[in-house]
């Protein structure tokens, strides 16, 4: 079911290798992601590889020979490689010995339901891949019902937001959505929108977070834009003890998503 590559000037290891590049995702539509767990987190959650590339050192281990079988079922393509491209692909020193090319997948914006869960997460021109993947992983841990993308946001399928997610990029939906589509898609939610802001007076504690809540949280440098801040119910503040004046990102989003969901 398998076929030995041994040249990295193979064609499908260059394609592989590409898939660090955004355009080379967005011209396939594919993504990469690296390791034994996260493949088999993926095929346990129906997604099957349409590449699965692995080293000699893991041709036996069961998980393995299932996402094999998974693969073949789907008509993807199985390759055993060297260590030496395993490292050209991932592009590190110390490699999985597994790593596998699966299709992207966006939930449309308007195929959510939002009374489908507790929490939902907007993330507005999200700018950094592991804080994104570090929010989409808080998100799968927590229950929420998916991550909506707002404006220019870094991509979710990069390498290293893949990575962050630790395998929950394919456990949660995720949509993407114009200023335009958001605001005008928000105004049929049927819960709270709460943002966050340095300007707020309102402890993130002590809000009123209505069933289903949507937190919007703004990107790393500026925050919430006005306009959007605007279109929420109430703005909160994460209250600040020690000389830092803000959190990272990923962070506040956390314990964002865990206020609303006690």
């Amino acid at each position: 079911m398998s076929r030995v590559v041994t040249s990295h000037t193979n064609p499908t290891v260059k394609a592989v290798r590409a898939l660090h590049m955004r355009k080379a995702r967005e011209e396939s539509g594919q993504f990469l992601a690296e390791g034994l767990k996260i493949v088999t987190e993926a095929v346990e959650l129906g997604f099957s590889p349409k590449i699965l590339m692995f080293g000699q050192d893991a041709a036996d281990h069961p998980l393995l020979v299932k996402a094999i079988g998974a693969t073949g079922m789907a008509g993807g393509d199985v390759i055993e490689v060297n260590r030496e491209i395993l490292e050209k692909v991932a592009r590190r020193d110390n490699p999985q010995s597994v790593l596998a090319v699966f299709d992207q997948r966006f939930a449309p914006l308007q195929s959510l339901e939002p009374r489908s869960a507790g929490v939902w997460v907007a993330l507005h021109r999200v700018r950094d891949p592991g804080n994104l993947g570090t929010i989409i992983r808080t998100a799968d841990a927590a229950g929420c019902g998916g991550v909506i993308l707002v404006g220019e946001c870094c991509d979710p399928f990069s390498v290293e937001a893949v990575r962050a997610t630790m395998g929950s990029i394919f456990a949660v939906p995720i949509a993407r959505a114009t200023e335009a589509e958001f605001i005008a898609w928000r105004g049929a939610w049927p819960g709270s929108v709460v943002g966050t802001l340095l300007t707020a007076t309102v402890d993130h504690r002590a809000a009123d977070y209505q069933r289903p809540t949507l937190i919007l949280m703004g990107n790393e440098q500026a925050g919430l834009t006005p306009e959007l801040a605007a279109l929420c119910d109430v703005n909160v503040k994460i209250p600040m003890r020690g000389r830092a004046d803000s959190l990272n990102l990923s962070v506040a989003t956390g314990i964002m998503i865990y206020a609303a969901g006690e």
